[in-house]
């Protein structure tokens, strides 16, 4: 930008996506009770999804009896019920469960009846309904008895099987729950709601050969008649039924003793005891950093944290007795990498953030689930970043809103706040949304209080509702205390006389980044604009010729909806002249700021701490361009991926051309940081891949070209081994995958020659873990590589380094070797079935597997969702995993025509609209730019 006496920014928010919709609600329905027939034939005298709440649970008195030959349980629960209204009936959850007897209880344990009474179950709903001959008296205490079984659940929900093998060959089973969000009524009948919050006395039968945990300490263990064991656990705080967990099986631990007195141990299989320890030391570590940063000590004896062999998701925080996938929570220094290290660090620091959010302070209802997972996710850097700074970990927060801007960037996305009902609905919640949206909102809050502020609000928000249940309003009433406005005044937005609101006039203090003149901030008005409406802001920067003030409501027009849609943005930014950041406070339409000094450029979202989009005019982009060709240093590496990040998404949006884009990323020969590298070269490989798989030969010999020549220098400078920071090995993973990918002719030598001496020492010497994948990928694509690769994952002991062999399987050339990999993943006895969602996945991604992945999918729609539940990570992962690159008219049909074939389950889900909608993307992408594409990379060739 060039120099002025006074420079004007005109500044026009809009947003890229539509208003907010929400999926229906069904409890919004008032279906009659004729409707609803219990299985029996009978009225059920309940018509609502969510339970009603007269009745409320208080404490849970639950036997179970895992039968590990059988695979069966059984169980009893006597639960301690609060009456509010006077009733006949109790209605609760229940899902595959036979009730074997029922009946209720007065205060002294007396029968009140003389027979079982009837139980009437309505599946569509998960529930069960108790009738009592007698009406249960408001404020008398009762307690509801019921006997139970079933068989332990053949997928990852509720209480369920799974096996391991030993070094000697003998398949070990073992019990273990997964009851997040609403699988506890599949172990146990129960109000299976998170608000019913009660506390649990736990107790389990056992053979001798076993141990039982559950989120308590063993208070005593009784041995009965029959040889077998009874372990009863003392009786928890008050918590939700998806926290409840207990486990049976013969694993070996590790523990440590927290400075605090909170005992600390770890749970794998016995022979991989050994890739406890590095765990055992996080969690440790992490532990005591949240109990000073929330300022509340874990209230529970022991924390236990436990690696499962069958496991869907990555963890699962139940208070107490955290549950892992064993590549979340196992760390051989042998053969994982520092990436692996990284993962399993991260995931103890979410885990054990849940202990305080989520676990202390519950969500009321799921359509706040990110209270819970938006917390746990941004803690997991605040964490992680304090206990171990060598990790780097903030350069993965960019990664994160990338990510979470990609998915709010289309139409199909969602508020973060956003109703639903039923379980398939609710388990879709648990998405990019709340996690990496909420995480990325919370750093802009962070970032706009001050540390201290939010630390202080947040300590504030958990000792208000600890031990009860929360909504978002409460997180903002509690965030931000009315403090006294400071009379300090160095900086202030103008606007024309009569024009601002005091919501658009502040002050600048330096404890506070921002102040309302004359008024306090309110919080919740400007945070409520970022989780009550979906989309990312997009703010527009304009060079303006005059000293003209413009100042307007915030009123976007749509083609289909008329809607006020407003975002209050802290805005900042940084200029050529000024070292520090200046900040601003943006919610109107058509702001104007005025900076006091001549400027030759500024760059806003200053280091990509606020959750938006910046686009500048023409002459701001060629300014930043020329910037970073002369001097890239003079904005940080954050502010450099943002540039990088920012302009492809215009370019997507149709807002930037794709030359503009290339021209900005032209500089990175002289980058010196990774992360901002690392963004540009991944944009570069997204366009290859897609390209690649159209068949358009002469783009993608161009590109492949282009990168191999431009970005020489930094590959053949990596290194083959094990040296350098995080942040290089990082880089010299990703390079060194690609480079091979792409058919660098050093680059496979030299993966070759390591593959040859690997396989010739029988597997037995250590190759450089950061590398070990790239070197496996190179051996699997000839007919005996392929086979050694597969006997080699039948035997690993590291599922880290079987995830490496999977990878290097699923990128073979030859299409009956991945049929056969997809197989045998459906199967699941050589390759867990909890692996095969990412395998599908990593199988759509190599471009011999495109259309044999969709296709396998398509053909095992039914038995995937068998395996998998609608609406679960897994089913979202395999959806867009295997459309996301379609980018033509005939594949978009398919896709359409698939989802229609399967409609009473797909118009349940929000992701099949996330697939149709990228793979129009991808169509409207290729049609704007696949000839200017063309056109820069000749002219760069040439």
């Amino acid at each position: 930008m060039s120099s002025s006496s006074v420079v004007y920014l005109l500044l026009t928010l809009i947003s890229l996506t539509l208003p907010s919709t929400c999926l229906p609600s069904e409890s919004s329905s008032t279906a009659t009770e004729n409707t609803h027939v219990a299985t029996n034939g009978l009225p059920f005298p309940w018509s609502k999804l969510r339970l009603p709440n007269y009745i409320i649970p208080v404490h849970y008195h639950l036997l179970i009896h895992p039968n590990l030959t059988t695979l069966r349980f059984n169980g009893s629960v006597k639960i301690e019920i609060d009456v509010k209204n006077n009733t006949n009936w109790v209605v609760l959850h229940s899902k595959n469960l036979e009730i074997t007897a029922a009946t209720v209880l007065d205060e002294s344990e007396a029968n009140l009846f003389d027979k079982a009474l009837p139980v009437l179950d309505y599946p569509p709903h998960e529930q069960i309904a108790i009738f009592s001959p007698t009406i249960l008296t408001s404020g008398e205490k009762y307690f509801l008895y019921l006997e139970f079984s079933a068989s332990l659940n053949d997928g990852f929900f509720g209480f369920y099987k799974s096996s391991y093998k030993t070094t000697e060959g003998q398949t070990r089973v073992l019990a273990s729950t997964h009851f997040e969000p609403t699988s506890a009524r599949m172990a146990f009948p129960c109000f299976d709601e998170p608000n019913f919050k009660a506390n649990y006395s736990v107790r389990i039968r056992r053979g001798p050969s076993h141990i039982a945990l559950s989120n308590m300490p063993i208070e005593h263990t009784v041995e009965l008649d029959n040889g077998l064991f009874e372990d009863r656990f003392e009786a928890s705080v008050q918590m939700s039924t998806y926290l409840v967990a207990f486990i049976v099986c013969d694993f070996k631990s590790v523990s440590k003793r927290t400075v605090t007195g909170i005992d600390v141990s770890i749970y794998a299989v016995p022979h991989k005891w050994h890739q406890t320890h590095y765990a055992l030391e996080a969690a440790v570590k992490l532990l005591e950093f949240y109990e000073t940063y929330f300022n509340i000590y874990y209230p529970l004896p022991k924390l236990d944290l436990i690696a499962i062999p069958d496991f869907q998701s990555g963890a699962m925080e139940n208070w107490g007795l955290t549950t892992y996938r064993e590549t979340s929570l196992l760390y051989d220094p042998d053969v994982s990498s520092t990436s692996d290290k990284l993962w399993v660090t991260m995931v103890i620091g979410h885990e054990l953030a849940h202990q305080w959010f989520g676990n202390l302070v519950t969500m009321e209802w799921w359509n706040d689930i990110w209270l819970n997972e938006g917390f746990a996710r941004y803690m997991e850097f605040v964490s992680v970043e304090a206990t171990y700074p060598q990790l780097k970990v903030e350069d993965y927060l960019l990664d994160t809103c990338f990510a979470a801007i990609g998915r709010d960037s289309l139409n199909s996305s969602r508020a973060i706040s956003c109703s639903v009902e039923n379980p398939t609905q609710i388990k879709e919640m648990f998405d990019t949304v709340s996690y990496d949206k909420g995480a990325c909102i919370l750093h802009m809050l962070r970032h706009f209080l001050t540390d201290d502020v939010f630390q202080s609000g947040i300590v504030r928000y958990l000792r208000k509702f600890k031990y009860r249940n929360a909504k978002n309003e409460d997180l903002w009433d509690r965030m931000l205390p009315l403090y006294p406005i400071t009379t300090l005044t160095s900086f202030q937005l103008t606007c024309s006389p009569g024009e601002c609101s005091k919501e658009v006039f502040f002050e600048h203090s330096s404890t506070f980044p921002y102040r309302f003149v004359g008024e306090h901030i309110d919080l919740k008005k400007m945070m409520c604009t970022w989780t009550l409406q979906k989309g990312i802001p997009l703010v527009t920067v304009k060079r303006q010729g005059t000293n003209q003030v413009t100042h307007c409501d915030l009123i976007l027009l749509y083609k289909y909806l008329l809607n006020r849609y407003l975002w209050h943005i802290p805005l900042t930014y940084k200029t050529s002249h000024s070292n520090n950041e200046m900040r601003h406070i943006l919610q109107i339409k058509s702001d104007v700021l005025v900076l006091d000094e001549d400027v030759d450029w500024v760059k806003f979202n200053t280091d990509m701490n606020g959750y938006y989009i910046i686009h500048y005019d023409a002459e701001g982009w060629n300014v930043l361009i020329e910037l970073l060709k002369v001097n890239h240093s003079a904005v940080s590496f954050k502010d450099r991926a943002n540039l990088i990040h920012n302009a492809f998404q215009l370019v997507t949006a149709g807002r930037l051309t794709l030359d503009q884009a290339l021209d900005l990323i032209t500089y990175l020969k002289s980058e010196t940081h990774n992360v901002p590298l690392l963004q540009g070269l991944g944009y570069l490989e997204s366009f290859y891949k897609m390209i690649e798989k159209r068949n358009i030969a002469d783009i993608t010999q161009n590109l492949k070209t282009y990168i191999l020549q431009y970005f020489r220098d930094v590959i053949d400078k990596q290194t083959w081994s094990n040296e350098g920071t995080v942040s290089d090995r990082r880089l010299r993973s990703e390079l060194l995958s690609l480079a091979c990918d792409l058919g660098y002719t050093p680059c496979l030598e030299k993966a070759k020659h390591f593959y040859q001496t690997w396989v010739t020492s029988n597997g037995t010497i250590s190759l450089p873990s950061d590398v070990t994948e790239t070197i496996y990928m190179v051996g699997a694509q000839d007919e005996n590589g392929w086979q050694y690769l597969l006997e080699k994952y039948g035997v690993s002991m590291s599922e880290a380094e079987k995830c490496k062999f999977l990878a290097a399987l699923a990128s073979s050339k030859d299409s009956s070797k991945l049929l056969r990999l997809l197989e045998l993943g459906m199967e699941g006895s050589v390759i867990r079935t909890q692996d095969l969602s990412t395998l599908i996945y990593t199988v759509a991604r190599n471009p011999a597997g495109h259309f044999l992945a969709w296709n396998f999918v398509k053909k095992n729609w039914n038995k995937l969702v068998e395996k998998f539940q609608l609406g679960s990570f897994s089913m979202r992962n395999i959806i867009i995993g295997t459309t996301a690159q379609f980018s033509s008219k005939e594949e978009l049909a398919n896709i359409k025509d698939f989802f229609d074939s399967v409609k009473d389950q797909s118009s349940q889900l929000r992701v099949t609209q996330v697939a149709v909608e990228n793979v129009e993307k991808n169509i409207l992408w290729l049609e704007r730019n696949l000839e200017t594409l063309r056109m820069w990379l000749q002219q760069r060739l040439n």
